[in-house]
């Protein structure tokens, strides 16, 4: 087996997966949907300090940023045929001004492998086949409640389908920046971006609904559930802490 495969199988998956299983068999009723949203809630909740810490990154860069837009555009315009050179004085300034743009990664790295093990945990399922990932000490569930409210959780939803892809939605226009179009005079790039972004907002919601409708509806509750936890912590973050830097995950 892969030394990778086995750390993420190991630390991650099984220990998300013997999670839900758990609390499953807590639940009244043994319902799933339930234990979806709880054990959606929790990873969530753990994974706030590593949020909040990107999205304070974010912010000292932007603010840094903000001060060198004189000399950025001096490199663009003495740079405007040479891609290299003006690559290479933009991050001479960068690390001058004691502007890591990879400083923020780091915290997204740790937070990924989890949301793609807690992907994976609702997507297997709970079912015989899946027992193999069972702890010694955690038994089997005797029974398992696929049913939420009106809808088989075991098979695909349009319903929740579509409820992920408005709550998507939501939270792409929560985290698009707010600050104006660059003018016509500005750097192309940025316009680009801001472009792509706008873009954005729009497509990624609707891939989630067209790929929701494809899956178990188990997922699409999960995709619910995590969009709508990051809504309500990015306007904690903007509202409360006062950070404006967005924060996506």
């Amino acid at each position: 087996m892969n030394p990778l495969f086995f750390v993420y199988q190991e630390l991650l998956f099984r220990p998300l997966f013997n999670l839900l299983v758990i609390i499953t068999d807590l639940v009244p009723g043994h319902g799933i949907g339930i234990s979806i949203l709880i054990v959606t809630i929790i990873v969530r909740l753990i994974l706030i300090p590593p949020s909040l810490h990107q999205a304070k990154q974010m912010q000292k860069n932007q603010t840094k940023m903000a001060d060198l837009k004189k000399e950025l555009k001096k490199i663009q315009k003495d740079h405007a045929h040479d891609q290299t050179k003006k690559a290479e004085a933009t991050m001479q300034l960068y690390k001058k001004a004691g502007i890591n743009p990879a400083s923020g990664c780091l915290p997204l790295l740790i937070q990924l492998p989890i949301l793609i093990a807690l992907y994976r945990v609702f997507l297997i399922g709970i079912s015989p086949d899946t027992f193999q990932y069972l702890y010694a000490f955690v038994p089997a569930p005797s029974s398992v409640n696929f049913n939420f409210l009106t809808i088989n959780l075991a098979q695909s939803s349009l319903l929740l389908a579509i409820v992920a892809g408005v709550s998507q939605f939501i939270l792409m226009k929560s985290v698009s920046p707010t600050t104006p179009p660059p003018a016509p005079n500005d750097d192309q790039s940025a316009a680009m971006m801001a472009s792509m972004q706008k873009n954005m907002a729009f497509m990624f919601p609707v891939m989630t609904v067209f790929i929701s409708m494809k899956l178990p509806a188990a997922l699409a509750l999960y995709w619910v559930a995590t969009t709508i936890f990051g809504i309500v912590q990015q306007y904690v973050f903007k509202k409360r802490l006062h950070i404006t830097s967005s924060v996506a995950m």
